[in-house]
């Protein structure tokens, strides 16, 4: 299982292309075969699930109760805008156009390591997403993980 973290800022080649930090490569799996499963994430940015722990993600949406309207609206909101790709030789992945517009992303791309996948942001739009949070990562923690 893949366990990403940290960040690094990259340039968006002409092509759509953007590197992928080493550091993060080195912790993909062999089942991944090099492969991501790029879509839409909760904020204005792209995630990019290795193949093996997409497997995991499309067995969770299965499991899902698809009698439930939202339900089915979950799945097709994620599934709808999810594409394959591969890391180059030179460790590159190509961003859907579809998906670098709704992220925002043009000549720079900011990555983040998020566990079991990564985060593709318009370094711009993750600043403003830090400058709306209102809550201390103090409490934060408390909030989420208890005391």
């Amino acid at each position: 299982m893949a366990r990403f973290k940290g960040q690094a800022a990259y340039s968006v080649d002409a092509k759509g292309r953007v590197a992928i930090p080493a550091k993060m490569r080195s912790a993909l799996t062999p089942e991944a075969q090099g492969t991501f499963t790029l879509t839409k994430g909760f904020e204005k940015c792209i995630y990019a699930y290795p193949q093996d722990e997409w497997k995991h993600k499309e067995e969770e949406y299965a499991a899902l109760n698809l009698n439930n309207r939202n339900a089915r609206h979950l799945v097709r909101m994620i599934l709808m805008w999810a594409e394959e790709a591969s890391l180059d030789g030179q460790g590159r992945i190509s961003l859907p156009k579809a998906l670098a517009d709704y992220a925002g992303i043009g000549e720079r791309a900011l990555i983040i390591g998020s566990m079991d996948h990564i985060e593709i942001w318009d370094p711009t739009a993750f600043d403003d997403y830090l400058q709306e949070q209102t809550i201390d990562p103090e409490t934060l923690a408390e909030q989420v993980m208890g005391t």
